[in-house]
Parts: structure tokens; sequence; C-alpha cells
């Protein structure tokens, strides 16, 4: 009974595949197999992004880790009278004192042609030189007695001390002969070199010696150029979005203005460098080499990125809202600032933290108005000569100096890690605030 009722709802069913020809059986195998080609080339291209950014990734890291880790040395120095004037304590040689007690350290003589001396001050930052006439010019009793300095290793000493140069390589072709390697070793086990965190190179700015260059001077040129840059673009951006897509009258002339908006954001940075240069520096007279320059250049670049991101917020309040607000007799211009505004505020608020992230990242456009310049100090004020962290990678990878090349990898990463804390703040601004209509 149960098969004749199957058989019979078979035969009154239409059959699916019945009508179909070899032509059309063709083509839905043809679309099929369109489509698994499609999501294999989608899958694909997102491998091979995501390959080039981890190798990308990756080199930095393993290039730049190392600049994180520094060597210092301890060492007992005597401040002969004979060769420290109390009055007059510039004139003696510390450098020579410091190598002197180094020698002493590890038992080598201070030969008469004085190559073991000028080889034990390759191995000390002259840091400590100046550390130590520091404190005699501030306290001329310290003469006679034995100070314990401590200090950074020299540069391609603490290359040795991270393994990146090696002594399979051969002695000419590395800046650090065998004896100094043998006497690093000697100060190593002795426990007078430790290796540590690298403070430094958050605490300091940049120097021409590589082991006593840091990125706090640049760091504080950037954060200076982004307040700026924040304190020009986006108020007079989100005031003309609100003009442009609430008050201003729709003719040729918004038009022709916004399609002039859009442009502006796809010019290269350089251009506006150039107008900056010629604008800022050469016609108004702004500090070259300034936060206050590079700000007025990055807000010009920024200025149309943030007008587009409000407007297109602005657009996503639905007209419901300025419908309402009209209709219980709120004016213009209270609708907008009272209600739509402050609804597009999530929007507002990303386009601008991405903005100000991009102009971070800007190098092109600050080298033209001279931010290239060597700033060992840390800027005071907008006006003062500065460097960003960008320009500073610039710098630091075109330096001759080996050592030079792990701290353009490792100022790098903290650019990244302060774009990602940038572009962070935003997705957590947008979410907090976001409505969904």
């Amino acid at each position: 009974m149960t098969d004749a009722l199957l058989t019979a709802d078979a035969a009154g069913a239409p059959d699916p595949r019945r009508g179909r020809t070899a032509d059309f059986e063709a083509r839905v195998k043809k679309r099929n197999a369109a489509e698994k080609r499609f999501r294999f080339y989608g899958r694909l291209a997102i491998f091979v992004a995501l390959a080039f950014l981890v190798t990308l990734l990756g080199r930095i890291v393993s290039q730049g880790y190392h600049a994180f880790t520094a060597y210092e040395v301890s060492l007992p120095v005597y401040i002969d009278p004979l060769r420290v004037d109390r009055a007059n304590p510039m004139g003696a040689n510390y450098d020579a004192l410091i190598a002197e007690a180094l020698l002493a350290k590890i038992g080598a003589p201070n030969d008469e042609l004085g190559e073991n001396l000028l080889a034990a001050q390759e191995l000390v930052s002259t840091d400590l030189g100046f550390n130590l006439l520091d404190q005699i010019r501030k306290d001329p009793n310290l003469v006679g007695k034995t100070l314990t300095l401590k200090g950074p290793v020299k540069a391609d000493a603490q290359l040795y001390l991270k393994h990146e140069i090696k002594r399979e390589t051969a002695e000419g072709d590395r800046k650090i002969s065998d004896q100094q390697m043998d006497w690093i070793d000697k100060l190593e086990k002795a426990g007078v070199i430790t290796g540590g965190f690298n403070t430094r190179f958050f605490t300091a700015s940049d120097s021409t010696e590589p082991e006593q260059a840091g990125v706090l001077g640049a760091i504080v040129g950037s954060a200076l150029m982004l307040f700026v840059t924040a304190l020009l673009a986006v108020p007079t951006g989100v005031l003309a979005a609100v003009y442009l897509e609430e008050f201003a009258p729709k003719n040729r002339w918004t038009d022709l203005i916004e399609v002039n908006i859009n442009n502006l954001a796809a010019v290269p940075s350089i251009v506006y460098g150039l107008l900056g240069l010629a604008l800022f520096i050469n016609w108004m007279g702004v500090p070259r080499s300034s936060p206050l320059v590079g700000g007025l250049v990055l807000a010009l670049m920024a200025l149309p990125t943030v007008i587009i991101a409000t407007r297109s917020a602005l657009k996503a309040v639905p007209p419901s809202i300025r419908e309402a607000a009209l209709g219980v007799g709120a004016s213009r211009t209270q609708t907008v600032f009272h209600h739509v505004l402050p609804l597009a505020v999530p929007g507002v608020m990303t386009g601008v933290i991405l903005s100000l992230a991009h102009a971070l990242g800007e190098t092109a456009p600050l080298l033209m108005v001279g931010m290239v310049s060597f700033n060992p100090g840390i800027p005071e004020s907008v006006t003062s000569a500065a460097t960003v962290l960008p320009v500073q990678v610039f710098i630091w990878e075109t330096a001759s100096e080996r050592a030079f090349h792990e701290k353009t990898a490792a100022a790098i990463m903290v650019l990244i890690g302060f774009m990602i804390l940038m572009n962070l703040l935003a997705v957590i601004v947008r979410r907090k605030f976001e409505r969904r209509w």
C-alpha cells in the first residue's frame, strides 16, 4: 500500500529534471564552476595579503627586537688629581681615564703606542666621559676619589654581544677586532658588562652615537604636530561639512566645491609639502622644521578626509530626526546642532581619528618643510625645531652605522603601535556611541 502511494505521488509531482536539455545542464555546470573559482580566488587573495603582512611584520620584528636590549658597563674610575684640575675640569681627557680603568679591569697593558688605549675607548660610549665631567663640575671634591660610572657599551660591541657580529666573519670585514672581542667576553664574564631592557630608547632623543639614540624627541614632536593638526583640521572640517550638508543650497557651485574636496583627498601628499614650503615658510615665515609648520601642512592634507567623513556621518542620520525636531518648533540650527550632529558623532570621530592616524604616518610633506634635520633635543613648544617618528625612521635608515638599522625597525614598531592604538580608539568610539536605526 505504501509503495503504491509513493508511486502515485511520484507520478503526480513534476520532475525538476524534466525538460532539461544538455545545453542547460552545461550552463549550470559552468556557472557552478565559476562560483567555485571565484571563492577560491577570494581565499587565495586573502591568503596572499596575510602572507605579505606576516612577512613584513616578521621582518620588522626580527630586525628590531634587538634594539630593546642594551648592554651597559659598570666601571670604577679613579679621578687622578694630577690629570684633572679642580679649577678647570674641562681640560682633562676623561675618555682616556675610563679606557685606562677598563684596561686595568681586564689586566691588559697600556702600551707605549697607545693602541690598547684607543681599542678600549672604542668599547664604551662617550656618554660616560660626559657624565664624569658633569659630576666633577657639580662637585670638584670628587677629584682624588674613585667613582663607579655606569653607561652604554659602544654600538659595535653591543652588536657583538647580541650575536649580530660573529667571530667567523673576517676581521677586516668588521669594525671590532678579535682582541676587543676577547676583552668583551672577559668583561661580561666578570659582570662588568650586563644586559637589560633598553629604557634609553624611550627616554633619549636622537644622537650621532647609535647606543645613545632614542625616540623620545620624535614622539614629543609627533604629539605636538598632531595637536596642531587636530586643532585646525577638526573644527574647520566638521563645520564646513555641516554647512555643506545641512545649510548650503544645492546648486552647481556647491557641486563644484564637493567635487574639488573629493579631488583634494586624492592629491599626493608631497604636493601639500610643496604648498606648505611656499605658503607657510617662504611667505608667512613660519619656523622651518617645527611642529607648527608640520601641523599646518598635515591639517591641509587631513581637511578633505574630515569633511568627507563628517558628511557621510550626517547623511546616515535618518531624515525623521530632522522632521521631528522641526515639527516641534526647533529652528534649523537647533535641529542640526542639538539633534543631528550629536547622533553623527560616532562617524565623525571615527573619520577624525583615522585621518589623524594617517597624518601620523606621513613623511613626504614633512621632508619638504625641513623636518629631516638632526634634532638631538626634545621640542619644548610647537615652534621649536623637532622631528617626528616617520622622519626619524627615514634618518636612521639612511645612516651609515649598522646599529642604526635595528633602531629603524624598532622605531617602526613604535609607530605601528601608535597607529594600532589610534585605530582601536576609533573602533571603541564607534561602538560606544553607535546608534542603530
